[in-house]
C-alpha cells in the first residue's frame, strides 16, 4: 500500500509461456486468492485452480465466431510496450479523458498514482493484462464517461476509508474476464464462453462493452458488501458469479439486455 493508505492489485498472466489452449480452465473451479503477501505489495491475483476430474467440454463455433475469437485473441496477445508510440499515445489519451483539467507531466510521473496505479510508471502494471487492458479503460472512458468518472473519483455510495485503486482494479477485471470466458483456448470449454462468442459475432466491441458492465457491477458489489481493501478478492468472486448468471439467462440476446448493463451511465 502507498503512503495515502490505498491498496494495490497485483495480477499476472498465468498462461504466458504456455501453448494456447493450456490456460487455466474455468468451468466449475473455484476462484481462489493467491499469496497472502499482497498486504504489502497489493491485492493477490484472481486465478483459478482446476481439478483433474473436471470435464473439459468444447463447443463448435461458426466461421464468423472463429474469426471474431481469433481477432480478440490477437488483441489479448499484445503486451504493453512503453517503447511503442501507439501505446504511449493510448496512455496519454487515457490521462486526458480521466483528468482533462490537469496537464500530464510525463509518462513516468507521480501523477499516475491519482488514477490508481501502483507507482509512477503504469507500464509495470500492464504486465498483468497487456495492451488490451489499456484499450478497455479507454473504451470505458469514451463510451460511458459518467460511470467512468464516478468510479475513478469514487463519487457514489458510502465508500470505505481504504478503497480499491481504480486503474489497477481495471487490469484485474480484464484478466478475470479472459479467464472466465476461456478466451485463450482454441474453442470455448464452458457455456459462458460459448455464449459470449455469440455476442462477439454480432458486436466486435462486445469484450470492451462487457468490461464496462463488469467494472460497474464490481463497484456495485463493493458497495453492497461494504467492502474494504482486504475484501477485494471476495468482491471479484461475487462479481464473477453474478456476471455468469446474467450471461446464461435465456432471454439475453445481446449484452445490452444484461440486468447489470442498466448500472451504466453515459
Amino acid at each position: 500500500m502507498d503512503d495515502r493508505g490505498g491498496s494495490f492489485v497485483a495480477v499476472r498472466r498465468i498462461s504466458q509461456g504456455l501453448e494456447r489452449g493450456n490456460a487455466c480452465h474455468t468451468t466449475s473451479a473455484e476462484v481462489v486468492a493467491g499469496s497472502a503477501a499482497w498486504l504489502g505489495r497489493g491485492l493477490s491475483c484472481v486465478c483459478v485452480q482446476r481439478r483433474e476430474s473436471d470435464a473439459r467440454p468444447s463447443f463448435d463455433l461458426t466461421p464468423s465466431q472463429e474469426e471474431c475469437l481469433l481477432r480478440l485473441q490477437n488483441r489479448i496477445d499484445v503486451a504493453y510496450d512503453s517503447l511503442i508510440p501507439e501505446h504511449q499515445e493510448a496512455l496519454k489519451a487515457l490521462w486526458k479523458v480521466a483528468f482533462p483539467e490537469e496537464q500530464l507531466r510525463g509518462l513516468i510521473s507521480e501523477q499516475w498514482k491519482e488514477m490508481g496505479w501502483q507507482g509512477k510508471d503504469p507500464s509495470t502494471d500492464f504486465r498483468g493484462g497487456g495492451f488490451i487492458s489499456l484499450e478497455n479503460l479507454l473504451y470505458f472512458a469514451r463510451n460511458f464517461p459518467k460511470s467512468f468518472q464516478d468510479l475513478l473519483r469514487k463519487q457514489e455510495g458510502d465508500r470505505a476509508i481504504w478503497e480499491y485503486p481504480f486503474a489497477v482494479a481495471g487490469v484485474n477485471i480484464t484478466f478475470m474476464l479472459i479467464q472466465m470466458l476461456d478466451l485463450e483456448a482454441l474453442k470455448p470449454r464452458n457455456l459462458v464462453g460459448a455464449t459470449f462468442l455469440k455476442f462477439l459475432a454480432e458486436n466486435e466491441s462486445a469484450f470492451d462493452l462487457l468490461y464496462c458492465i463488469t467494472f460497474k457491477l464490481m463497484d456495485n458489489q463493493w458497495l453492497a458488501m461494504r467492502a474494504s481493501y482486504m475484501d477485494f478478492n471476495a468482491v471479484m468472486k461475487a462479481t464473477r458469479r453474478q456476471l455468469e448468471e446474467e450471461l446464461l439467462q435465456e432471454d439475453i440476446t445481446r449484452l445490452e439486455d444484461l440486468p447489470s448493463y442498466n448500472l451504466l451511465s453515459r
